[in-house]
């Protein structure tokens, strides 16, 4: 069977935003939901009443349909999937499907979270159970946590390939660089490869520089049928492929820790794009670990296995231009905030680092890459300007 896309109708984002993200303590989650959700339909210039498709997850029992209530809409068209990071982009491939085959015209894709302030309110604690039944319950018993089982993956690659504790220390601090430069960003401050070495140990080889921030914040992505763009206030970033992996759930069943499932979900998303890594400008990953960044790197096929150390080092491709979940925000499953970024990047809209190719024109191709639970799951969208 053919892997090349098929539809009827071409599918672009119109429009992108963020709600006010980092420390937003006197906000509910569903006004960060609604919040992004109003800023990206001003963005595209559309109505919302053109809106009939909506992707949530993530908040309330009934998500989406207490968020669709709460936004005002009655969509026809709804998607709940939860893949912890890489929902948003298997989300957006399952409604640039729905768009394409005349089951909705317009889908909004949309998310928040308080997760940072509700832990200082002390309405949960920093504990992060994913349960006991099932598979998990031969892993839970010995305390084996989600940055250990990235700790281990980690260590794998080292031992395997000789990467060392200053290129992924090099993930850190390339995305505290770009951080930097953006004013959206909760850190921003500068750090060098001794910071992050330095730092208390969370689990060897992370230590607190190599892992996420928690913040709070929200963001939301439209969607639309190619007939509804020439009405749209911005230009059109088309999406030009996705695919979608999962490859286990236990780590006895992970055949090898030095492989995500970028490898399938970027294979796929390339190979329906009609594009090859090397024809990529720009591209955002998820990096709740620094680990997750070289891996993802080297499976979506940008370096070699084994190389993504020397690649990171040598900072051969604009990665996580906004300062990622590293040191922009990590309200939790980021993978939304990667789509907003590429869809502002290939506009020319970044409010920090924008990326321009040699020729000082604007990139034509993103790539955005969502991963789950650990290492479990991924998504990967290819997007471009034509």
């Amino acid at each position: 069977m053919s892997t090349t896309m098929r539809s009827s109708r071409r599918v672009a984002a119109v429009g992108v935003s963020l709600s006010d993200c980092g420390r937003v303590d006197e906000a509910t989650p569903y006004a960060l939901h609604a919040q992004a959700a109003r800023r990206a339909l001003a963005d595209s210039g559309l109505d919302r009443s053109l809106v009939d498709g909506l992707a949530s997850a993530g908040l309330g029992v009934l998500a989406p349909v207490e968020v669709a209530e709460y936004l005002g809409l009655r969509p026809r068209w709804m998607d709940s999937t939860s893949v912890g990071g890489a929902t948003w982009e298997v989300m957006a491939a399952h409604a640039v499907d729905a768009i394409a085959a005349g089951h909705a015209n317009a889908v909004l894709l949309v998310y928040g979270s308080t997760a940072r302030a509700d832990i200082r309110a002390g309405r949960r604690t920093g504990n992060l159970s994913f349960g006991a039944r099932g598979p998990l319950q031969f892993e839970v018993p010995y305390g084996h946590t989600l940055i250990a089982k990235y700790a281990m993956a980690a260590r794998r690659h080292m031992h395997e390939y000789g990467t060392t504790p200053e290129q992924l220390a090099t993930v850190a601090v390339r995305a505290r660089a770009n951080a930097a430069l953006n004013p959206e960003a909760m850190f921003r401050k500068p750090i060098t490869v001794d910071d992050v070495l330095g730092g208390p140990m969370i689990a060897d080889p992370f230590t607190t520089l190599h892992c996420c921030i928690r913040s709070d914040g929200g963001c939301a992505v439209l969607l639309v049928a190619e007939e509804y763009v020439q009405d749209c206030r911005t230009a059109p970033v088309w999406v030009l492929g996705t695919g979608e992996h999962a490859s286990h759930a236990t780590m006895s069943e992970w055949e090898d820790f030095t492989v995500s499932p970028a490898a399938v979900s970027g294979r796929l998303a390339f190979e329906r794009a009609g594009v090859r890594p090397a024809d990529v400008d720009v591209a955002e990953v998820y990096d709740a670990f620094t680990y997750m960044t070289l891996a993802t790197l080297e499976d979506l096929g940008f370096c070699a296995k084994g190389e993504g150390g020397a690649f990171v080092e040598e900072d051969r491709l604009p990665v996580n231009t906004d300062g990622g979940g590293l040191s922009a925000c990590h309200p939790g499953m980021r993978g939304l905030f990667l789509l907003v970024e590429a869809v502002r990047q290939l506009r020319g809209e970044a409010p920090g680092l924008q990326v321009r190719r040699p020729d000082g024109s604007l990139p034509e191709v993103a790539v955005a890459s969502g991963t789950g639970g650990w290492f479990c799951s991924s998504g990967t969208v290819v997007l471009g300007r034509s």
